[in-house]
């Protein structure tokens, strides 16, 4: 195009000239300045030549340029159906991608969710499977909130199953030991300890573990007699040496450990408390964060055991009050009958000696008829006190009925008996019974048997016990008697 437009360009300037030269040839001719002729032909025939050699020029352009043009026609049709194919491909391609993520994100974002609604709604209204965890189908928020869903679900299920397994325990020392379980199996927490407040809310005791001495206690045993003395039972919230140190001045500094005390809160009390021990800051394995969320999930076991350790509590207390006797706080004859086949195979299997002291009051009608029954019952509360001085914690004291008690001496020498008989009867004898306006002093008479010495069945060497005081009365009262075949009559019990 360029070469076109040069050639033809020096054309025109030479026509310019031609046709310039030609006119002033013509102007001469007409002013008959230069001769006519053939001169004048001649300068025509050189402008029509370059007029001719022009339009050649600008045909032989005009067709190749509308071959050029016929060409890139054909090329650009050829490069427009090309881009629309390219566009419909690309198109096709995009709903093809958009298919295939609308699919992933049905699977990897609205299922799971779907999924953890579902999950939600059916704890709500109590119809769910914990055990039915939600698929994790990608590594993403999306699969990281089902993990977290499930280890939701998974904690859900381990608090319900833990609840519903210490409901069936059998005595509260169960449920203190599952709990204790929990913690070190599933929290790895080792060292910590259970302590219960008892009913009176002056006293607690170490419950889990059983066999904690005061040495190995991190707190002052003063708190076992005193319950006030401890932070955590006074104040009813979590103390925490990890949120401020020395928080507790009850607390053993010298055992270097950190100490979280969470309260039981039962019946709007403080039922027990919760101590954790975490070594302290120094050490390498002090993780705050770690700690902050084991408590968290222990406060949360411990929330859960809460209402089945008050109904066994309560339970222990109804127990306890319908085997004990009101008034002296001995156990009573029911307690006997429940617990007697307990007792008798533990000899049995130990191959020990049971003594069996009964004792009664002498003349214990006259201090009714004399003083009154508010005295009497002193008396007999009295009568409680000496006896449990004259015998062992593991003995066990029964008031068998009106003013005669039973007494159990547990895991013996054959011959005992009589000998802790005389000791009471002695301690007796020598107390004076204070009531109102004075003392009094009284007297007991006992009688002694030994099982499975004196007889193959346990009622049956009560009976002979009971012979035995008989025969105590018989001969003067203020005496113990040990049962001899002879003082036995009939010929089965």
């Amino acid at each position: 195009g360029i070469a076109y437009l040069r050639e033809l360009n020096l054309l025109l300037d030479e026509i310019d000239v031609s046709y310039s030269d030609f006119f002033q040839y013509k102007l001469q001719v007409l002013e008959k300045s230069a001769p006519n002729g053939e001169q004048l032909a001649g300068r025509y025939e050189v402008l029509e030549k370059h007029i001719q050699n022009a339009s050649t020029i600008s045909v032989n352009f005009s067709s190749e340029l509308s071959e050029l043009y016929h060409t890139s026609s054909s090329k650009i049709s050829e490069i427009i159906e090309v881009t629309i194919m390219t566009i419909v491909g690309v198109l096709l391609v995009a709903i093809l991608l958009l298919a295939l993520f609308t699919r992933w994100i049905v699977q990897s974002l609205a299922k799971p969710i779907q999924a953890i609604i579902d999950q939600i709604h059916a704890v709500g209204t109590g119809d769910v499977d914990l055990t039915n965890k939600i698929e994790i189908s990608s590594r993403d928020e999306i699969g990281t909130l089902s993990q977290e869903f499930n280890g939701l679900m998974d904690t859900v299920y381990s608090m319900s199953t833990f609840k519903r397994v210490i409901e069936e325990d059998s005595t509260l020392e169960d449920v203190y030991a599952r709990i204790g379980d929990v913690f070190c199996r599933e929290l790895k927490i080792d060292d910590f300890v259970i302590y219960e407040v008892n009913d009176n809310q002056r006293d607690m005791i170490p419950v889990y573990p059983l066999a904690l001495s005061s040495k190995e206690m991190a707190c002052n045993p003063e708190i076992l007699t005193n319950c006030e003395l401890c932070r955590a039972k006074k104040t009813g919230h979590e103390i925490s040496s990890l949120a401020y140190p020395q928080v507790c001045k009850q607390f053993k500094q010298e055992t270097g450990k950190i100490h979280i005390c969470i309260p039981m809160i039962i019946s709007g009390r403080t039922g027990g408390v919760v101590q954790f021990l975490f070594p302290a800051e120094g050490s390498q394995t002090l993780d705050t964060s770690d700690i902050q969320a084991r408590i968290f999930k222990a406060e949360t076991y411990v929330k859960q055991a809460l209402s089945v350790i008050e109904a066994k509590r309560l339970m222990n207390t109804l127990r306890e009050s319908a085997l004990k006797d009101p008034l002296t706080g001995l156990y009573n004859r029911r307690f006997l009958q429940d617990h007697a086949n307990h007792v008798i195979s533990g000899i049995l299997r130990r191959k020990t000696t049971l003594g069996l002291i009964m004792c009664d009051l002498d003349y214990f009608k006259q201090v009714n008829d004399q003083y009154g029954h508010d005295v009497g019952d002193l008396v007999l509360k009295e009568t409680a006190v000496l006896i449990n001085k004259g015998v062992r914690d593991t003995d066990i004291v029964i008031r068998f009925g009106g003013e005669e008690f039973l007494i159990l001496l547990v895991d013996i020498n054959p011959g005992d008996a009589l000998l802790v008989a005389e000791k009471i009867r002695k301690i007796f004898d020598e107390a004076k019974i204070k009531i109102p306006n004075g003392s009094i002093t009284k007297t007991l008479s006992l009688g002694v048997s030994e099982f499975p010495g004196d007889g193959e069945g346990f009622w049956q060497c009560i009976k002979y016990a009971d012979v035995a005081l008989y025969k105590a009365k018989d001969t003067g009262r203020n005496k113990a008697v040990r049962f001899e075949e002879e003082m036995w009559s009939g010929e089965e019990f």
